[in-house]
């Protein structure tokens, strides 16, 4: 009796203990997280804080998932709950600035009609039977609304990015101020060699689309108020004034975009009879310690593109090369999603021996790259010409860059006529993209010109565009965006069983393609054997072929025999490695619960033993 009743008091707290710690696991330890991923792709990074921490008026996240369509559809489920789950992320860190709200657009629901007013993309996937929603839209009390179309799976390690910037544009409602220093025709106007109008350039356009851009001549004396962003596009003669009021800015943790050209040879107003190379003025990335080659431009002989010379045939040109994604840095936000960028005589970017500062490449060449004098690469019209000069050690060069870190002012004192209280001569954090190329930035390079119905449009062959919007949108974003740096995948590749896979497919292929072989030799000879039998009633096969002939057949059954026993084999390893896999998930978690119980109990039940004993 009393054992029932010590059974039935010790289920009692047992309930009672249950209740009480989802009780406390709720209530206070809802906010403990505990991310084990390699790359923490469930925790915020201190830049997503950052923009959250700058958030003044609250935001709503319409978080757009169809749950039913997507049944049977595991893998963009799992991305789904991904999403899902970094989204809760930002509104516990936010503390009540972000609310977010997770709706199922059914079909023909006011869900699904909110889901096309916020102009989300319902998208048509192979297996669902329902148009698929799968976006964000946010919006703040001032109507701004920012949306993400559709969540790409192949875009996750930028996942974080995606967000971090829909919210940073929330909170600064004004476009970022983007002074574009260069003297190169980007509005258009009239050429005056062909006294023709002519219009922007398609770059150009693109970025006044997205940002508030003001021209700044070379001859300038300082650059706008509000500057977020200087671009520097091929500036050849800076005055004095405006390269400090660059420096300070660069100093006073600015951001600059530097597109600095050993021979910018799209200017063909500037080229006309000059045999010099038309290049940038570098003196202010020289100071700060980099290096843009002025005297020589890259060759490469794997990535030239293919041009047409005059009336010849199309030839490859070392000079006018094609970058794809081997070339791209896959880990950077800025050309992580870009298939080609192309450029034209470029430079090479590297640190000088005595800068401190650090460089994140972002385009290189092929490993076939060649150095060549600028001088003789305008002397030497023809590719044909230019191939010679693939000659020497080839290697890898860096062609354009991100560079952050510690450096020093390009002047030692303010100039005449500038507050010398306001000079600052070093900086921690500079933050200078820099291109070794200017050309990249013509349309020739990147767009194709076609006639439509009076007007013109523009079709990009190159992302040459994206590559200039993704650097400014980047930079604009502040160091807080800046910092946001690409993620691992939530689901992680099967390492162990793919190895597996390889090791038994190297050790059993060899083995399989004999017994295939034999296989086929045998069932050759059989039919071989069995058209001799079938041509007529004259053939009469004697004992010793049709012995040849079971012969075969049973050889034949033994050859398939064995290759089933392979096939076996190839899979043997891998169903091990699952069979552990299912009891390390099922088993051994309860095991080892009631080896720590068993522990407890006995614990509990020597501890009156030694006091009784003491006693």
């Amino acid at each position: 009796m009393m054992r029932r009743i010590t059974a039935l008091y010790t289920l009692l707290l047992m309930a009672l203990l249950f209740v009480a710690l989802v009780i406390i696991n709720n209530q206070l330890l809802d906010s403990v997280r505990l991310d084990l991923t390699e790359s923490k792709v469930y925790t915020l990074s201190e830049g997503s804080h950052q923009v959250i921490d700058n958030i003044d008026e609250p935001v709503i996240l319409h978080f757009f998932f169809s749950e039913d369509a997507t049944k049977g559809m595991t893998q963009l489920r799992n991305y789904a709950s991904r999403v899902e789950s970094l989204l809760r992320e930002y509104e516990k860190a936010a503390e009540g600035k972000i609310r977010l709200n997770i709706i199922d657009p059914e079909p023909f629901s006011e869900e699904e009609d909110a889901a096309t007013q916020f102009g989300l993309t319902g998208a048509t996937l192979s297996g669902a039977k329902d148009t698929v929603y799968f976006g964000l839209a946010a919006t703040n009390m001032l109507d701004d609304q920012h949306t993400v179309h559709f969540f790409d799976p192949q875009k996750e390690p930028f996942l974080e990015y995606e967000l971090t910037k829909l919210l940073h544009q929330l909170s600064d409602a004004q476009k970022p101020v983007v002074a574009l220093v260069t003297d190169l025709p980007v509005a258009g106007g009239q050429n005056p060699m062909s006294a023709r109008y002519e219009r922007s350039m398609v770059f150009y356009e693109q970025l006044t689309q997205l940002f508030d851009v003001r021209r700044v001549p070379a001859s300038a004396d300082s650059l706008p108020d509000n500057t977020d962003v200087v671009m520097l596009a091929h500036p050849k003669q800076m005055s004095e004034t405006l390269k400090y009021a660059v420096d300070q800015f660069a100093m006073n943790r600015g951001r600059v975009i530097a597109f600095a050209d050993p021979h910018y040879e799209s200017d063909m107003l500037a080229m006309m009879g000059s045999s010099e190379p038309n290049s940038s003025d570098t003196s202010l990335l020289q100071a700060w310690g980099i290096d843009v080659a002025s005297d020589k431009v890259l060759l490469d002989g794997v990535l030239g593109l293919e041009i047409r010379p005059g009336q010849g045939q199309v030839v490859s040109h070392p000079g006018f090369v094609g970058l794809g994604r081997e070339q791209m840095n896959a880990e950077d936000v800025i050309t992580a999603n870009l298939e080609s960028v192309n450029m034209a005589s470029a430079g090479t970017l590297s640190l000088l021996p005595s800068s401190t500062l650090d460089i994140t490449p972002l385009l290189q060449s092929s490993a076939q790259g060649y150095l060549y004098e600028t001088s003789e690469y305008i002397a030497q019209a023809g590719s044909g010409a230019l191939k010679r000069g693939l000659t020497g050690s080839p290697q890898t060069y860096t062609l354009a860059g991100h560079v952050t870190g510690t450096t020093i002012s390009a002047f030692s004192q303010p100039p005449p006529g500038t507050s010398a209280s306001d000079f600052k001569a070093t900086t921690d954090h500079l933050n200078v993209l820099v291109v070794a190329d200017a050309d990249m930035l013509a349309d020739r390079f990147w767009v194709q010109q076609s006639p439509f119905f009076g007007d013109v449009v523009y079709t990009p062959f190159a992302n040459n565009g994206d590559f200039i919007s993704n650097a400014t949108e980047n930079l604009a974003g502040g160091n807080a965006l800046i910092s946001i740096r690409s993620r691992g995948q939530s689901s992680r590749p099967f390492v162990r069983v793919e190895a597996l896979q390889d090791d038994a497919q190297t050790r059993f292929t060899e083995h399989e393609q004999k017994l295939q072989d034999e296989l086929a030799r045998t069932e050759a000879k059989l039919a071989q054997l069995n058209s001799q039998q079938g041509q007529g009633a004259a053939v009469v096969l004697t004992d010793e072929q049709q012995r040849t002939i079971d012969q075969f057949i049973e050889k034949r059954v033994t050859v398939r025999k064995q290759l089933r026993e392979v096939r076996y084999e190839l899979d043997r390893d891998i169903d091990r490695l699952g069979n552990w896999v299912k009891f390390i998930n099922i088993a051994l978690a309860p095991l080892v619960l009631i080896f720590l119980l068993f522990l407890l109990a006995r614990a509990l039940r020597l501890r009156p033993g030694k006091a009784y004993t003491k006693g």
